[in-house]
């Protein structure tokens, strides 16, 4: 991720780029951009906005909204959160997945680094990169196919937060994020991860 000057609209930003390894598997870059057209509809004020999605000389990025502070990954090695703030946070946090979720987005990757806590105390959940729009199945709830694996059947995502459908290859819905949510809470509060 770098920090860049948008010429046109006079504002920092930062400009996200895929990575090559996943920038070669035309089919991941289909759905980094499908993705990133369903993420950009999600204004919301603890969700980072995602402003454009482009390719330049065989470069895939996208360009979000630049955030001063720190991540809650960075804050939590400091220690434990005090309650009253971890409380605030967890609200900040859950209220971005509720709204992903009552617009069919599973967020697939949520971690205190993917939290950023700005000198103001806002917080913003990020990279909704591996993000998944769910799809309905008669009596199944919001599912997502395919569950977290790639073509080749690499895992996306950080194990360490990951529900144990996703882990296991198995299709998920909202509750993987949930899973990560409780995570990341007890990360919050212990200042160690589970």
């Amino acid at each position: 991720v770098y920090r860049a000057r948008d010429t046109r609209l006079d504002r920092v930003v930062a400009i996200k780029i895929l990575p090559e390894s996943l920038a070669a598997d035309p089919q991941f870059r289909e759905r980094f951009e499908r993705e990133a057209r369903a993420i950009s509809q999600l204004t919301h004020a603890h969700i980072c906005t995602l402003h454009d999605v482009g390719r330049q000389d065989l470069i895939d990025f996208l360009v979000m909204e630049y955030l001063e502070g720190e991540t809650l990954a960075e804050r939590c090695r400091r220690g434990p959160v005090p309650l009253a703030d971890a409380l605030r946070i967890a609200r900040s946090i859950a209220d971005a997945l509720s709204f992903a979720h009552d617009h069919g987005v599973v967020h697939r990757d949520l971690k205190p680094a993917n939290v950023r806590i700005r000198p103001d105390g806002a917080v913003k959940v990020l990279d909704f990169g591996l993000a998944r729009a769910t799809v309905t199945a008669p009596g199944d709830g919001d599912r997502t196919p395919g569950g977290g694996e790639t073509r080749t059947g690499a895992l996306l995502g950080t194990v360490q937060y990951m529900s144990p459908e996703q882990v296991r290859g198995h299709a998920f819905d909202r509750r993987a994020d949930i899973w990560a949510f409780g995570c990341t809470v007890f990360e919050m509060l212990t200042g160690r991860a589970p």
